[in-house]
């Protein structure tokens, strides 16, 4: 909402809930809206069969259904004591304006279907490989919605129809691997990425049953990545060992367009072509240490929503860029690894680094009027951290395991021309510092537990990091949580398992409120 005009002015209500919003400033909560009610179907079969005992063959099928309906709750209320979710409103003075969506409903029907075929040799010989495909297929994708927001969930009345059916994706995967001798294995293969996005919003009399009858607005396109690698893992001494390899890759945007009632935007296509290169070298003392070290290169393409999920406004491109770049990184890694009792534990050091040119972020271009909030790239992002892990088995006694990790990472934009503010901030979503430590006790061949501690520190969801209130509706905050399970294996093919999440009862956000402490308990039987 607003800041609010001081006037006598709209409907007083009152109900609604003062608080800040993640840039500290004062905003009122007025109610609840996606308040889901969800039913999810679930069925996979999977078939395998040996065609040799070096050939193997496998199919799996999926099917997924989601019945989903959003209610909503209003906290305002009228003179009357009615609810109120749109219009001019009156809160302590000031006047503010609910449009007619800022608090809606929705209604989702979605069934999608996936398929993958693997063919896999497995003669551990001079050469084995394998051919894997897969789809995936939005068979039926219909969102509702309705134009005005209507407190009873079930009241009729004009809308819009997202229909995305026909969305998915397809890959082909060809791997080989390659033995000429002890010292060398050689992998090689080629890939295909496909991907269809197709989007039509029509207008409707009813949106809860009503059937499509204008279109409003539609958005379309492809994207494919083709590429081919080769790695060569080569044992140069007993204490040396190398790995270099390089993937070529050709990437393709086309047949995108935006429409909207009236007038329909295409784009022309594009074709990139990029090579990545990537090296590591260990060295193994010959004792309990082992030295790593890598450098490679990675490239990351704009998705077919990023390119051309938005509208048009008067032939106007709205809310997408369709010439985004790919985000293109360079990382380094240096380790060094410490076996633990003959093997069964290890102790490692990573020191990471990583720059991410054209990083692909939504943020707003305050170099153009009026400003644009879109996916844009970011020009350069700078990390470095550092890792430490360990991991052992019966320490102090037996049955209790261990593990834990502790990183530090500092992130920073060192450059970002369309939104200068961000410049020398931390990227969004990375915390400085992270860690887990997980303890697992077999009291009995069939009765054990675990405890999960998982620590989280500071990190921002705005580029300039102007959320500095994290404990909040749309902030991100940092949390130390608990985990506890306990596992009986009752009999062969039956075990019960009762877990509590978030013991501690910590309350923290990730855009909502995670949920507080609560028991899950689990019955299974493996056939």
């Amino acid at each position: 909402m607003s800041a609010g005009v001081t006037s006598t002015a709209g409907k007083v209500v009152t109900g609604a809930v003062a608080g800040k919003n993640p840039q500290n400033q004062d905003w009122w909560i007025l109610g609840a809206t996606g308040q889901y009610h969800t039913i999810q179907d679930h069925a996979k079969v999977k078939l395998a069969y040996d065609l040799s005992p070096t050939l193997h063959a496998a199919y799996t099928f999926g099917y997924w259904r989601n019945k989903m309906d959003s209610g909503i709750e209003s906290y305002l209320r009228d003179a009357s004591g009615n609810p109120v979710v749109s219009g001019e409103v009156n809160i302590k003075g000031k006047k503010y304006t609910l449009s007619a969506t800022d608090i809606s409903n929705s209604q989702n029907r979605l069934e999608h279907l996936s398929h993958g075929l693997n063919l896999k040799s497995s003669s551990k010989g001079v050469f084995d490989w394998e051919v894997a495909a897969s789809l995936y297929d939005y068979n039926k994708d219909i969102a509702r919605s309705p134009l005005v927001a209507i407190p009873a969930a079930d009241s009729a009345g004009a809308g819009r129809i997202t229909d995305q059916s026909g969305t998915g994706w397809n890959t082909l995967a060809l791997k080989g691997i390659w033995r000429p001798d002890t010292q060398h294995t050689v992998e090689f293969g080629y890939q295909r990425e496909a991907y269809h996005l197709k989007t039509l919003v029509s207008d409707t009399g009813n949106w809860i049953a009503g059937n499509a009858d204008k279109q409003f607005s539609a958005f379309r396109g492809d994207t494919s990545l083709q590429s081919l690698y080769a790695q060569d893992a080569w044992r140069i001494t007993p204490h040396w060992k190398t790995i270099i390899g390089v993937r070529a890759e050709q990437w393709k945007a086309d047949k995108g367009a935006l429409a909207n009632a009236s007038t329909t935007l295409n784009f022309a296509s594009r074709s990139e072509n990029f090579v990545s290169p990537k090296t590591a070298i260990a060295y193994a003392s010959g004792g309990d240490w082992t030295y790593k070290a890598s450098l490679g290169r990675a490239v990351r393409m704009p998705t077919v929503s990023e390119l051309y999920q938005g509208t048009i406004s008067n032939t106007t491109i709205v809310n997408n860029d369709p010439n985004l770049k790919p985000e293109k990184s360079w990382t380094t890694e240096w380790s060094a690894e410490r076996s633990l009792h003959d093997g069964r534990g290890l102790l490692r050091t990573t020191l990471f680094h990583e720059r991410t040119s054209d990083a692909l972020y939504s943020q707003t271009n305050t170099l153009v009027t009026p400003n644009v909030t879109n996916i844009q790239n970011v020009d350069d992002i700078r990390t470095t951290g550092l890792e430490i892990a360990f991991a052992d088995n019966d320490v102090l006694l037996p049955g209790l395991d261990i593990s834990a990790s502790l990183t530090y990472a500092d992130s920073v934009i060192v450059r970002n021309d369309k939104f200068p503010a961000s410049v020398n901030k931390r990227q969004p979503r990375i915390p400085d510092w992270r860690a887990n430590l997980l303890l697992s006790y077999r009291v009995t061949n069939k009765f054990s537990s675990s405890l999960g501690i998982r620590y989280s520190g500071k990190q921002y969801s705005a580029l300039d990091n102007s959320d500095v209130n994290a404990d909040t509706y749309f902030g991100f905050s940092d949390f130390l949580v608990a985990d506890l399970r306990l596992r009986y294996q009752v009999a062969r093919q039956w075990s019960a398992a009762i877990g509590i999440d978030n013991l501690n009862n910590k309350k923290y956000w990730a855009f909502h409120p995670y949920t507080q402490r609560s028991v899950v308990a689990e019955l299974k039987f493996d056939f």
